[in-house]
């Protein structure tokens, strides 16, 4: 059971939900709602915070979440719309309206694929690639502020260990 205080003392906003449903409905054991309510805040709140850091590079998280796709799959950073819709679970129209975009920005390039006449290809430009490399690093550094605010080394380990149990066995891929 938790302390319901935070490292400050203070309650957080999830203490606040969880005391309200203790005070309606004492029966309810809140200790999952605990741990998976401060999750999807926080998830929110540093999604939040990494859109606007992408906004201030020109790009949104969409677009982001194509480039680094591109720039993940190693040089020549090349993949099908295909496999890029498959890796980021888009619909092709999805995807097509997102590649669209960053081609006219001349961020991707597409070409017909050389191994399967019906196919297309998209690659990173030079242009996309210092994009990307500029947003996945200020990205990091958001991440890495707030974890170095709250935890220690040891401790972010142990907290992505812990995640990384939780999601493995709770959330299927």
């Amino acid at each position: 059971m938790s302390s319901g205080r935070n490292d400050k003392g203070a309650p957080d906003a999830v203490d606040a939900i969880i005391e309200q449903w203790a005070a309606v409905r004492p029966d309810l054991d809140t200790a999952a709602m605990e741990v998976f309510g401060r999750i999807y805040r926080l998830a929110r709140g540093m999604g939040d915070r990494i859109e606007q850091t992408y906004a201030r590079i020109g790009i949104s998280r969409g677009e982001f979440d194509v480039l680094a796709t591109l720039r993940r799959a190693g040089e020549p950073y090349t993949l099908s719309p295909r496999r890029l819709s498959g890796t980021l679970m888009l619909t092709t129209g999805g995807m097509t309206g997102r590649l669209d975009k960053l081609e006219r920005r001349g961020l991707v390039r597409r070409s017909p694929d050389p191994h399967d006449r019906r196919g297309l290809q998209v690659t990173l430009t030079d242009e996309g690639l210092a994009i990307v490399d500029e947003a996945v690093g200020a990205g990091l550094d958001v991440q890495k502020k707030a974890l170095d605010g709250a935890l220690d080394g040891e401790q972010s380990g142990q907290l992505a260990d812990l995640l990384r149990q939780l999601l493995a066995t709770s959330v299927p891929e």
